[in-house]
């Protein structure tokens, strides 16, 4: 039996740059661009030159990049699409937070 040490990096709590925000989701930073610019991804203050991206764009854009692969679509499209499937997460959230949450009514 082998005595395996993962390690790993939170990245919702990371800011990454356009470069590192490119290579983690192994696309060219002009696709990146064509994002931000869409208005898929947004970086944390747009009027430097330096953009810096919060680590849940990481997702965002790996889930544009397969709806855009795997099923054909186009960029706005999965925009909405990415919108529409976080804001069905944060609906079941909700749904459960409310299901788990005693009221202590009077």
């Amino acid at each position: 039996m082998s005595n395996n040490i993962l390690t790993g990096v939170i990245v919702n709590e990371q800011t990454l740059t356009l470069e590192e925000l490119s290579n983690a989701c192994l696309v060219k930073s002009t696709w990146i661009i064509t994002l931000v610019d869409e208005g898929v991804i947004e970086p944390k203050d747009k009027a430097t030159d330096d953009w810096l991206f919060s680590g849940a764009c990481i997702q965002r854009v790996q889930t544009v990049r397969r709806l855009e692969l795997d099923l054909g679509v186009n960029i706005a499209g999965a925009a909405l699409i990415v919108d529409l499937l976080e804001e069905n997460e944060r609906l079941k959230n909700a749904l459960e937070h409310m299901k788990t949450t005693t009221y202590n009514l009077p």
